[in-house]
């Protein structure tokens, strides 16, 4: 059994998320902890999310994949920017006991020309004093594709930002299959061994999401530019395997494809069905 869900639109609160994702047959979903390009976040309300936690559990929903802001660089070469993006993500996880033992997952930034070694250690820097005593958030570093200075466009570099951090107790990753296709890991022919990989590198007990989205680009391309489901260079016969792996079993899948919410409930239904090794319903 998987949990599938997609992106959703944290504008009208918390429980309405939760009865929006419902609405699309989602069992999961991701929202932005505030609008993506950054800036100061709406104030929560304590009420709406325990009403959403609470809908949760009656509906048997999986783990919640909270998304930092795109803008949120914590490796920048710039410490404006830097510090912008540490403040951001030190009120995130505050905000993210709202609603207990969810994910919260982010791009681990870019360079900038300051090379990979500094920036894991910057990154690392940022996580020690982020994280606090008692928090119940899960934080996923998210695998990238490895266009221009980003960092985390392979596990090792995912597995050196871990080690490097103090206390990587609540530390998970979140795999895009968009993102490691682009970044030359195949896993339409090789799937197996690009987790068996993960699990040598980083651990299979790390990864907790999975980003699931097709690519317009040829594997290797480092590119970052996401497909539908099957209509990409991924492709449909992939996802099926990937959406039956045991491996995967149990962890939230999120949709970030190009799409609207009768698009959303058509992959939804889709990736259900092939994880149950049935045909896809119309939707």
């Amino acid at each position: 059994m998987i949990y599938i869900g997609n992106h959703l639109s944290s504008s009208r609160g918390y429980l309405a998320m939760g009865e929006a994702a419902l609405s699309l047959g989602g069992d999961t979903f991701a929202f932005f902890t505030r609008n993506p390009r950054g800036g100061k976040a709406k104030d929560a309300d304590p009420a709406d999310a325990a009403a959403l936690m609470e809908l949760l559990g009656r509906e048997g929903f999986g783990r919640l994949v909270a998304h930092a802001p795109y803008t949120m660089n914590l490796c920048s070469d710039k410490p404006s920017i830097r510090k912008f993006a540490l403040d951001m993500f030190c009120d995130d996880l505050k905000r993210m006991e709202n609603t207990p033992g969810q994910y919260y997952n982010f791009h681990p930034g870019s360079h900038v020309g300051q090379g990979t070694d500094a920036a894991i250690d910057i990154i690392a820097s940022a996580l020690d004093t982020a994280m606090f005593e008692g928090m119940t958030t899960t934080v996923l570093l998210e695998t990238m594709s490895g266009k221009g200075s980003e960092v985390g466009g392979n596990f090792g570099e995912l597995r050196r930002i871990i080690d490097s951090v103090k206390d990587s107790s609540h530390l998970g990753v979140c795999l895009d299959t968009c993102h490691v296709w682009d970044a030359g890991y195949d896993i339409v022919e090789d799937l197996e061994g690009v987790l068996d990989e993960f699990d040598r590198v980083i651990g299979l007990d790390r990864l907790k999401a999975v980003h699931i989205n097709d690519s317009m680009n040829v594997r290797g391309a480092a590119k970052d530019r996401h497909a539908k489901i099957g209509e990409g260079h991924i492709g449909g016969e992939a996802f099926r395997r990937i959406v039956r792996c045991e491996r995967l079993q149990g962890l939230p899948f999120i949709l970030e494809t190009p799409n609207d919410d009768a698009g959303y409930a058509r992959e939804i239904a889709m990736l259900r069905a092939w994880s149950r090794g049935e045909e896809a319903p119309e939707v």
